[in-house]
């Protein structure tokens, strides 16, 4: 195993100060105890905020710096600053109401923005301090999104992790973001991406297509070159521990503690972070509602709620907080009587044996989040329950309801619906009770998080390394043209020579681009050649008076000198032609935006105008049904940039190279440049000891990389000037 470098914005620690003494404990979340295993066996260290220890003197801090370094924890230390607006600011105020959903809960200007970057800054110049070669680096949660980016920039073969604990949101809802595509351009910097759930992985997707244009294939993305992989790992807790705990003699003790207070009773539970993303209010009021319908519930049900604090600094917390307090008492107030209340609130924290006690002893645990990125709550109350017994009442927006569909499951927006599972699961016989808990249990433990840790560490570490082959750039390019006696140039069109447009017939040349065609066909010793998948009668158009050859539909048509006739290349099929058209006109019937361009051998179906997500999916829907219809058929179906193209099998831009390099001079340097798939087939055609320049981001087997149509027309204005 290599050696791992995990990033979080808190260590696995806590810094304890009491009277003259200070001390640092590992932690015992579920973060910190699924990583630990490989942070120790790997030798690596974990690079963090350490808490605030701005009030310790001198020498408590470097007492708590040689703790920090003997339990290999690397501290960043933010200043109360950082942390009111890099933490509380922008991380809480801004990405988690908005990956949450709770789109009115972000401030109209994101002002702490800037202070997000910088800290994210440090942490990556902090990480490219104690990286070595070989490393691998896993960043985790939405404090750091752009940390991925900056150490790709910093460390570019760096083999690097992100997983996102909380939900990632819907696209439309991800827009809203006005630091959007930073956002994206940071975690891509990652060479695999996990959520907890599949939906969050094509949430991430559709916001990539929508803001970046990129399309995902299944589970990969192509950025910058590299292939980046996506998936859904759904955390676990250390099952075994919980259940050791629930058989502790002090456990059962205390259980039979809580059921002898509450006899007669049945006891619904709840625990949480008092946070305005878990649904306390709608679960108090469905409580209230099984209270006034069934009156016979009065007196016999005992609903504890256990609301950690949290975030006490941020203003929407302390407001949900009086929410929370009010609905109580006023529940309390109606409900309750001199000896007993129904509502058991309490505002405060539990160790891990009050916690496990709790849930051996509830009847029903009532997990309702309006929107959580998993939900660790739910699997622990079934970790606790040796006994299989005890019923889970669990929202379908928490992410664990994919997996735990043995739950109740309930819309966590319908109090309604809550009060019914409520009855529902007091109600259920025992042997329903335990075969529901037999198979929670089952996969809980099954899929623990030493399972989450393996599985995503062994999925980053088993991807190809960065430090593969990789492409040079246009400044080496250009100085081996310039040396060159002679050269001839293989130039696509659309997106190499010119950036794309919504409609092909938008994309014509500009005068500028007429202005640099004319110097390179002046320059001494150059010829050229476009190669396009346009039709003959466009490039026939815009290029047809100048004394270069053209290369029409991928070659399939070619025109050598102007004023020649154009020549088709021999035996090409059609008879496919007529059989794929109403399947590409029903595409477009069913696609507002898309259209159909015909050319003479070949059908393209464009979706440049259509929805990004949408038309993606159409895409890969059109090309897997003409696939099928059409196997054995002699034609290729080509994805390209917002298009899908059928065209003859067999026709294709390496079968240019030969006719547009015949009778050149010995010595001759053959230059192909091109953007896309269908410009892969021109460089495997080069001659071995031509040169080959990719114009975008996907992997290539082109030696050299420019960016884009902009960095093509300056390569070749270079040449020129």
């Amino acid at each position: 195993m290599s050696r791992l470098l995990l990033v979080s914005n808190r260590l696995p620690v806590t810094v304890k100060v009491e009277k003259d003494s200070v001390s640092v404990v590992r932690s015992a979340g579920g973060l910190a105890t699924g990583l630990s295993r490989p942070h120790e066996r790997s030798g690596g260290v974990w690079l963090g905020w350490p808490g605030d220890v701005s009030r310790l003197t001198d020498a408590q801090r470097a007492k708590v710096e040689a703790q920090l370094e003997a339990l290999r924890c690397v501290p960043l230390y933010l200043s109360a600053s950082e942390v009111s607006r890099y933490y509380e600011g922008y991380s809480n105020r801004v990405l988690w109401p908005l990956c949450h959903y709770m789109v009115d809960r972000i401030p109209r200007q994101d002002r702490d923005w800037e202070i997000y970057r910088k800290v994210n800054e440090r942490f990556a110049d902090l990480v490219v301090r104690h990286y070595q070669p070989g490393d691998t680096i896993w960043v985790h949660d939405y404090q750091l999104m752009l940390v991925p980016g900056l150490l790709r920039q910093r460390l570019p073969d760096a083999r690097i992790g992100y997983f996102h604990h909380i939900p990632f949101p819907s696209s439309e809802i991800f827009s809203t973001l006005p630091r959007r595509q930073a956002l994206l351009r940071g975690l891509l910097g990652a060479d695999l991406i996990g959520f907890h759930t599949v939906s969050y992985v094509r949430h991430f997707s559709g916001a990539l297509m929508r803001q970046l244009g990129l399309d995902t294939d299944i589970d990969r993305v192509i950025w910058d070159g590299r292939e980046v992989r996506v998936g859904a790992f759904p955390m676990g807790i250390d099952a075994a521990a919980f259940e050791s705990l629930a058989n502790d003699p002090g456990v059962l003790e205390e259980v039979a503690t809580l059921r002898r207070k509450a006899e007669g009773q049945r006891i619904l539970l709840g625990i949480d972070r008092l946070d305005y993303t878990k649904g306390i209010p709608r679960r108090l009021l469905a409580v209230q509602r099984v209270l006034e319908r069934e009156p016979a519930w009065r007196g016999r049900l005992r609903f504890i709620q256990v609301a950690v604090p949290s975030r006490t600094q941020v203003e929407a917390y302390a407001a949900y907080r009086e929410k929370v307090d009010e609905l109580v008492g006023r529940i309390n107030g109606l409900y309750g009587g001199v000896h007993n209340v129904p509502v058991h609130y309490l505002y405060r924290s539990f160790n891990e044996k009050q916690l496990v006690g709790l849930y051996r002893a509830a009847d029903v645990m009532l997990v309702t989040p309006v929107r959580d990125g998993m939900n660790l709550v739910a699997k622990e109350f079934c970790a606790s329950r040796p006994d299989e017994d005890g019923v889970l009442v669990l929202s379908e927006f928490a992410g664990a309801a994919a997996e735990m569909d043995s739950a109740l499951i309930v819309n966590a927006y319908d109090v309604e619906a809550i009060a019914d599972a409520i009855e529902e699961a007091l109600e259920l016989s025992e042997d329903e009770r335990r075969k529901r808990m037999r198979a929670l249990r089952e996969g809980v433990k099954s899929h623990d998080v030493h399972w989450w840790t393996s599985s995503f560490l062994n999925r980053l570490q088993s991807l190809p390394s960065t430090a593969e082959r990789k492409t040079g750039g246009g400044a080496e390019a250009l100085e081996r043209m310039k040396a060159a006696p002679r050269l001839h140039l293989l130039l696509d069109y659309d997106g190499t020579l010119v950036g794309f447009a919504s409609r092909p017939e938008l994309a014509a040349p500009d005068d500028a681009l007429r202005a640099l065609l004319a110097k390179l066909l002046a320059r001494p010793g150059t010829s050229l050649s476009i190669v396009s998948g346009r039709p003959k009668e466009t490039l026939e158009a815009w290029f047809g008076e100048l004394p270069m050859s053209l290369h029409a539909e991928h070659g399939l048509w070619s025109r050598t000198r102007p004023g020649q006739p154009w020549r088709m290349l021999e035996g090409v099929s059609f008879e496919w032609k007529a059989r794929a058209r109403p399947v590409l006109d029903a595409f477009c019937e069913r696609v507002p935006g898309s259209f159909l361009e015909e050319k003479t051998a070949s059908l393209a179906w464009h979706y440049r105008m259509v929805d990004p997500e949408f038309g993606a999916i159409q895409a890969r829907e059109l090309r897997l049904l003409l696939l099928e219809t059409f196997v054995g058929q002699r034609m290729d179906v080509l994805p390209g940039d917002r298009v899908v193209e059928v065209r003859p099998q067999g026709v294709h831009k390496g079968r240019v190279v030969g006719e547009a390099t015949q009778g050149l001079a010995p010595g001759t340097l053959v230059v192909a440049i091109g953007d896309d798939r269908t410009d892969e087939d021109l460089f495997a055609a080069m001659p071995p000891d031509g040169l080959t320049i990719n114009a975008g981001h996907k992997p290539t087997r082109a030696a050299f990389r420019v960016n884009g149509s902009g960095e093509v027309r300056k390569l070749l204005g270079a040449l020129v000037s």
